[in-house]
């Protein structure tokens, strides 16, 4: 194989009438190689393998595949070829369509407009708002709110057990207290919960929670993530700058931290030869309620061995009895009350809720007494049983052996006599 250099130069040795054998010494090659390369039968920078080419056969069938359809999935149509008796790998594969430039471009897609550029926003005119889902290093899935003033570039998160109804008015108005207030606009995509994916309408529950707050809304086109790509862009600054990095053991700490980062990083972040802090001072943003929008979060539990439930890094006390079943939570939220039923809607307790995250082990008295009761009642100073012993049968089970034996090996004698006497007793 010649290097493009090597090509170069063997071009220019031969416009200056070396021969193909004073070439090939020059270059250490053969005079075949370099027959080929001036003839243009090989390119330069490429090898060509010893081995046959496994794809060769193929190509007039991917080919017409992907004129036909140039969206078709590389994997879809390695399953075709795989049929036809292609045995590479789909690496392999995929690398040939690459290097053939076997996909077409399609031009109603190209001709879309991938240009990009920021659209002014007025102070206070609008906050855009999204989901974003984490992994958490524990195992589960965090639920973050995003709210973000596309003027100033300020932006708050809340994070959340769910994307339900109610999880998103309680995030929201988290975000809106850490904001300052609230932009005379919202932007937001077609989740579910707020906006009816079909026709586009803002659903009637979302709009009186906007109403309350004193917004209006504005819904995203389908198909338009970037017309609120300022938030969407924020995401992608909190994912890699923050959360990649951070140091959390739970929701709580994941909720503390980000709102460190937002104020230590997020604000002093410089903006139009300024910062988002100093900028955010001219959002003039307008007041909220002093109380939170009235809804309930309800989720379920698992009551462990001590009738504690957890809540919130949080844990609250119920009557013992129902230790590894579930429990329904309800905490109506601007209120400081939590309320533990069964799942059938049987109260169980209510609570002050304590400050999340404070790891408050709260037991009411009448729950700490009966808990009590419970458990000596339980307690004996008897030895537990070895669970490793040797314990044949006793001689009175095996007494009971042998009779069973001699019952079951007693002969059975019919009386055919007896039998007929019967017969003519009826008779």
């Amino acid at each position: 194989m010649l290097s493009q250099e090597e090509y170069v130069e063997a071009s220019a040795l031969r416009k200056r009438g070396w021969t193909i054998s004073a070439i090939a010494r020059h270059l250490g090659t053969s005079r075949n190689t370099v027959k080929a390369y001036l003839r243009g039968e090989r390119v330069p920078g490429r090898r060509e393998s010893a081995e046959p080419d496994a794809f060769a056969p193929f190509v007039e069938y991917v080919g017409i595949r992907l004129r036909d359809d140039p969206h078709v999935w590389g994997s879809a149509l390695y399953d075709e070829v795989r049929k036809l008796g292609y045995e590479q790998s789909y690496v392999t594969f995929a690398r040939q369509v690459r290097l053939r430039e076997l996909r077409p471009v399609c031009t109603a897609c190209r001709s879309r407009s991938r240009a990009t550029i920021e659209i002014e926003h007025e102070p206070g005119k609008e906050i855009q708002w999204d989901w974003v889902e984490l992994p958490a290093p524990w195992g589960e899935e965090l639920h973050l709110l995003q709210g973000r003033l596309p003027f100033s570039g300020k932006t708050r998160g809340v994070f959340a057990e769910s994307e339900n109804e109610a999880h998103l008015v309680e995030a929201i108005d988290g975000v809106l207290r850490r904001l300052g207030g609230t932009a005379r606009r919202w932007r937001i995509d077609r989740m579910s919960t707020a906006v009816e994916p079909r026709s586009g309408r803002v659903r009637p529950a979302f709009a009186a929670v906007a109403r309350y707050y004193g917004a209006g809304i504005d819904v995203c086109p389908a198909y338009r993530a970037k017309r609120k790509g300022s938030v969407e862009k924020d995401q992608h600054f909190s994912a890699q700058r923050w959360f990649r990095t951070a140091l959390v053991g739970s929701e709580v700490e994941a909720q503390m931290s980000y709102d460190h980062f937002c104020l230590e990083v997020g604000d002093l972040r410089p903006r139009r030869d300024s910062t988002v802090a100093e900028l955010a001072r001219q959002e003039n943003l307008l007041a909220i309620p002093g109380q939170p929008y009235p809804v309930t979060i309800e989720v379920e539990r698992t009551v462990g061995d001590s009738s504690l439930v957890a809540f919130r890094g949080n844990r609250y006390s119920i009557n013992p009895g129902f230790e590894r079943s579930t429990a329904t939570l309800r905490h109506r939220v601007g209120t400081r009350l939590l309320e533990i039923t069964t799942p059938t809607g049987l109260l169980l307790a209510t609570h002050l809720l304590q400050v999340p995250g404070a790891g408050v082990v709260v037991r009411l008295p009448e729950h700490q007494t009966a808990l009590e009761n419970m458990v000596l009642a339980n307690f004996t100073s008897a030895r537990p049983c070895a669970r490793k012993v040797n314990r044949p049968p006793s001689p009175e089970a095996l007494a009971a052996a042998a009779r069973l034996r001699d019952h079951a090996d007693r002969e059975v004698v019919v009386d055919l006599g007896l039998y007929a006497e019967l017969v003519e007793v009826v008779r």
